[in-house]
């Protein structure tokens, strides 16, 4: 069954329409073939393309090019994230191992973006780890002295020194980072696919039904073509166990947000013209929050485990009050209606954290669980899965594969138990946060 997004994200629909949008009309034979086009897709053909410019190479996305999770994201290129685990000596070094992933993913974010001149809206602006609950102190400091013995530069705000900066009174504890960049998800993968150079074929609204290995080749089969391939690299991040890659070693989780219209003057106004800025919480399922260079504040504040292909309107419709809560009690001046789009999307989560980075075998590569910190991690990896796919070296590529590896997962009937539970249990925890 093709994975179809819901059409309501306002990163997206604030975008030109594209055109010359193809479907596979064909059979084919190529090189290399690529499923899924979200930014480890497209990084990863544009490293092949540029290699082996005599090449063929293709792309296949289910829906349209850069519309998954790459532009319903909230627009945060992590250098330092709080909840990926800092409580022990073992924990430390896991965390040391990826924040160096986080680095080497900004730096090729901004390769990218410099090379080609692209407006993605980028800020390095830092970011905010923040709670409303004075409790979280204790979080926070530990938080902060971590970052302080890595070298981040970082401090702790409270009330009022949180308020002058975001214009909220919500907050009562937080820990500014100045590192990590904020920018526009949409405008980026838009980017991305206008740069594909002249020997990538994209088919998009072509979905892959299933695969097999076909003596040294692999053979894949749509509605009504096949594709047979040299190698193949999956490329779909939460949509990897539906194509049984991995299937163990991840599973995805439905998040949504929204997106308010423009402030005007009088609004801006009113929460004290804050410069733009990003909030993530202390807690885990606390909401993410932000301020766009446009004035626009961007919310997150559900997870949930839901097929994506059932979360009609009127599920986005339910969301969208919870959101809009949010939103008007950190900014209780702004109107009612002031929600101009609310969309879901697919995060890929691992065990512990951990992303999928690998060679199957000498025909078949994977990239993709970024457990939520994708936009530089998954470009990355998309350039570093090329490389391996086309037998070439990279001492990047040795950063990834020192880093920690995916954990199995347990049976499906105690997988789905253990994450309903934990979601329950910290959205509890982090009910104030919502």
């Amino acid at each position: 069954m093709p994975i179809i997004n819901d059409p309501n994200c306002g990163w997206i629909n604030n975008l030109p329409k594209r055109s010359n949008i193809k479907s596979l009309n064909n059979n084919f034979l190529c090189d290399y073939l690529i499923v899924g086009s979200g930014y480890t897709g497209l990084s990863a053909a544009r490293q092949l393309a540029s290699d082996f410019k005599l090449k063929k190479i293709i792309i296949v996305e289910s829906q349209l090019a850069g519309e998954g999770a790459s532009a319903r994201n909230s627009g945060y290129l992590v250098d330092t994230t709080l909840n990926d685990g800092f409580t022990s000596n073992k924990d430390i070094e896991n965390y040391k191992k990826k924040i160096k992933i986080y680095d080497e993913g900004i730096k090729s974010v901004e390769k990218f973006i410099k090379q080609h001149q692209v407006d993605c809206e980028w800020n390095v602006c830092g970011k905010f780890f923040a709670s409303s609950q004075i409790l979280d102190e204790k979080i926070a400091i530990k938080f902060s002295n971590l970052l302080s013995s890595l070298n981040f530069d970082n401090q702790i705000l409270y009330k009022e020194d949180l308020k002058k900066q975001l214009g909220t009174s919500f907050y009562n504890i937080g820990v500014y980072t100045s590192g990590g960049v904020l920018l526009n998800p949409g405008k980026l993968i838009r980017a991305m696919i206008d740069a594909l150079p002249e020997n990538v074929e994209l088919f998009e609204n072509t979905h892959l039904e299933k695969w097999e290995i076909n003596h040294d080749k692999i053979k894949c089969y749509f509605k009504n073509y096949t594709i047979l391939t040299e190698k193949i690299i999956f490329c779909t991040n939460g949509f990897l166990r539906s194509l049984n890659v991995k299937k163990n070693y991840s599973f995805p989780l439905t998040l949504t947000a929204s997106l308010t219209r423009p402030l005007n003057r009088d609004e801006f106004e009113s929460i004290g013209s804050p410069n733009e800025w990003g909030i993530l919480p202390i807690r885990p399922m606390g909401a993410t929050v932000r301020m766009t260079k446009d004035k626009r504040i961007l919310i997150r504040n559900t997870v949930e485990v839901s097929d994506p292909n059932k979360f009609r309107d009127d599920y986005l419709d339910q969301r969208k009050k919870l959101h809009l809560n949010g939103i008007l009690k950190r900014f209780p001046t702004l109107p009612k209606d002031i929600i101009e789009s609310s969309w879901s999307g697919i995060v890929c989560r691992s065990r512990n954290g951990s992303q999928i980075f690998e060679k199957i075998n000498d025909n078949i590569f994977v990239a993709g669980c970024y457990n939520g910190s994708g936009i530089g991690t998954g470009t990355f990896f998309g350039e570093q899965i090329a490389l391996m796919a086309s037998n070439q070296d990279s001492d990047k590529i040795s950063v990834i594969e020192n880093g920690y590896k995916p954990t199995k997962l347990p049976s499906e009937i105690l997988l789905n138990i253990g994450v309903y539970t934990r979601l329950f249990y910290e959205r509890l925890r982090a009910r104030k946060e919502i």
